[in-house]
C-alpha cells in the first residue's frame, strides 16, 4: 500500500480523495491555488503545498509544480480526481518516469478513449455497441455528405477531441451539414487545438446511460451497474440516478457484462465508465471515461462499494477481491450537483457563502467542501457540492431528495437548488420519462415552470 498519495484536485472531489486514503491509513498532501488556501481539503490534509496562482493553468494544470510537489513531500502517488489532469497521458507517463503511481488507468488505455475516433474504433473491436457514423475523421463536405445519406439525417459532427458538448453540432440536411462541420471544426480547434471531426447518427429521444467499471490490469473486471445521466443542459450532468427508470435487470446484465469483458480482453486497470446513449431498446457507445466521475457517488450508494479505495488498492497492485456473482443492487440513489449559479440563466454566482446548512437524516449525503464563510473563487468549476439521496424505492429516494432539498441552505450566492426543488415535484421526473432533451426543453418554457419554485 501506499505511504503518501498527492491530491491533484480541489473541492468536494479532492476532499473525497482525502478521506478515503485516510481510512486506509495513507498520509495525505494537498496542493492548491493561492485562491484556495483556506480550502477544506487544504485545512483537513496531513501537508498542503502551494503550486501557483488562481489561473489552473499555472496551478492545478502545471505538471512540473506538480511533480515537485510530489519530491518535496516524499508522496510515492497521485490521484488526480476528476478534471484538470485526469484523462492526461502525458501526466501519468511523467509521474511513472518520476517513480510516482498514477492512481487510475494506464496511459495507453487514457490515450485511446482520449481520441473520441480511436475509441470508437476500439469499442467495436472489443464488440461494444456503437451509434452509426463515420468509421474515422471527415475530411471534407463530399465524404461527409455521403457518410450522412448513408446512415440517415438527422446526423451529429463531433470533434475527435472533444468533451463536455463542445464541437457538437446537429444537421438535419445536406445544407445544414455543410455549416455544422464549419462550425464544429473551428469550436473544435479552439477548445482543444485540433479540429478533427467526425458523424454520428443523431438520435432524437436517447436517454444517456453509463456503466461503471473496475479493472485490475490483470484480466479481471467487473461491472456495478448503470447511472441514468438524461438530465442535462448543454451536454453537462445535472441529475444522475441509479438504476435507471429505462432499465430491467435483464437489460443490467447485458449491457454491464459486454462492457466487463471488454475491458478484460483490454486489460483495462482501475475505474472507468463506459457511456452509451439508448434508444428503442438498443445502447450506443459514445465514450468511455477513463477516471472517477463526479456522480460515482450513485454507484456506491446502491452497491456499497468505495470506487475511491478501489482505485487506490488496485493501483498499488492489488487484484480485484471482488466477484461479478458478489455484486447486489439494493435501492435507489438520485444525485443532484449544487452549483454556485442562478437556477434560471445558470449564470456562475462566486462569493462568499454567508449561511451554510447542509441536510441529514437517513439515506442523506452531502459530498462537499463548502462551509459558512467560505468564498467561493471565480476561478474555477462552480460545484457547491453534491446531494445523494437513497431510498428503497425510487418513490421513496425522491419524497426523501424532496425533504432533503427543502432543508438544504446556502445563502451568500446564488445556486441550482431552486431548480431541484421543482424538478422533484415535476410529474415526468417522477415517472421517469424524461429523455437528453428534457431538461432544455423544460427550461425553454417562458417561464419555465415552477423552476424558481
Amino acid at each position: 500500500m501506499f505511504d503518501k498519495i498527492l491530491i491533484a484536485n480541489r473541492g468536494e472531489i479532492a476532499l473525497r480523495i482525502l478521506r478515503a486514503a485516510k481510512e486506509l491509513g495513507i498520509q495525505t498532501v494537498a496542493v492548491h491555488s493561492t485562491a484556495d488556501a483556506d480550502a477544506m481539503h487544504v485545512r483537513l490534509a496531513d501537508e498542503s503545498v502551494c503550486i501557483g496562482p488562481p489561473p489552473a493553468r499555472e496551478s492545478y494544470l502545471n505538471i512540473p509544480a506538480l511533480i515537485a510537489a510530489c519530491e518535496i513531500t516524499g508522496a510515492d502517488a497521485v490521484h488526480p480526481g476528476y478534471g484538470f489532469l485526469s484523462e492526461n497521458a502525458r501526466f501519468a507517463d511523467m509521474l511513472e518516469a518520476h517513480k510516482i503511481v498514477f492512481i487510475g488507468p494506464r496511459a495507453e488505455h487514457i490515450r485511446i478513449m482520449g481520441d473520441k475516433i480511436e475509441a470508437k474504433r476500439t469499442a467495436r473491436r472489443l464488440g461494444i455497441p456503437c451509434v452509426p457514423g463515420s468509421d474515422g475523421g471527415v475530411s471534407d463536405e463530399t465524404e461527409a455528405a455521403r457518410i450522412a445519406r448513408d446512415i440517415g439525417y438527422p446526423v451529429i459532427v463531433k470533434a475527435a477531441a472533444g468533451g463536455g458538448g463542445r464541437g457538437m453540432k446537429v444537421a438535419r440536411d445536406e445544407e445544414e451539414l455543410a455549416h455544422a462541420i464549419a462550425t464544429a471544426k473551428v469550436e473544435a480547434k479552439a477548445a482543444f487545438g485540433d479540429d478533427a471531426v467526425y458523424l454520428e447518427k443523431y438520435l432524437e429521444k436517447p436517454r444517456h446511460i453509463e456503466i461503471q467499471i473496475l479493472g485490475d490490469g490483470r484480466g479481471n473486471a467487473i461491472h456495478l451497474g448503470e447511472r441514468d445521466c438524461s438530465l442535462q443542459r448543454r451536454h453537462q450532468k445535472v441529475w444522475e440516478e441509479g438504476p435507471s427508470p429505462a432499465l430491467n435487470a435483464s437489460m443490467r446484465s447485458e449491457i454491464g457484462e459486454t462492457c466487463a469483458k471488454a475491458m478484460r480482453d483490454l486489460g483495462y486497470l482501475g475505474a472507468g465508465t463506459v457511456e452509451f446513449l439508448y434508444e428503442d431498446g438498443q445502447f450506443y457507445f459514445i465514450e468511455m471515461n477513463t477516471r472517477i466521475q463526479v456522480e460515482h457517488p450513485v454507484t456506491e450508494m446502491i452497491t456499497g462499494i468505495d470506487l475511491v479505495h478501489e482505485q487506490i488498492k488496485i493501483a498499488a497492485g492489488a487484484a480485484l477481491t471482488t466477484r461479478q456473482q458478489d455484486v447486489r443492487f439494493s435501492g435507489h440513489a438520485i444525485e443532484c450537483r449544487i452549483n454556485a449559479e442562478n437556477a434560471l440563466t445558470f449564470r456562475p454566482s462566486p462569493g462568499q457563502i454567508k449561511s451554510y446548512h447542509p441536510p441529514g437524516g437517513l439515506g442523506v449525503r452531502v459530498d462537499s467542501a463548502a462551509y459558512q464563510g467560505y468564498r467561493i473563487p471565480p476561478n474555477y468549476d462552480s460545484m457547491i457540492g453534491k446531494l445523494i439521496v437513497t431510498g428503497r424505492t425510487r418513490n421513496e429516494c425522491l419524497m426523501r431528495l424532496r425533504r432533503a432539498l427543502d432543508e438544504f441552505v446556502v445563502d451568500g450566492v446564488d445556486t441550482t437548488l431552486p431548480l431541484f426543488r421543482a424538478l422533484v415535484r415535476n410529474a415526468d421526473i417522477q415517472n421517469g420519462a424524461y429523455d437528453i432533451h428534457w431538461l432544455e426543453q423544460y427550461l425553454a418554457q417562458d417561464p419555465p415552470i415552477e423552476a424558481v419554485g
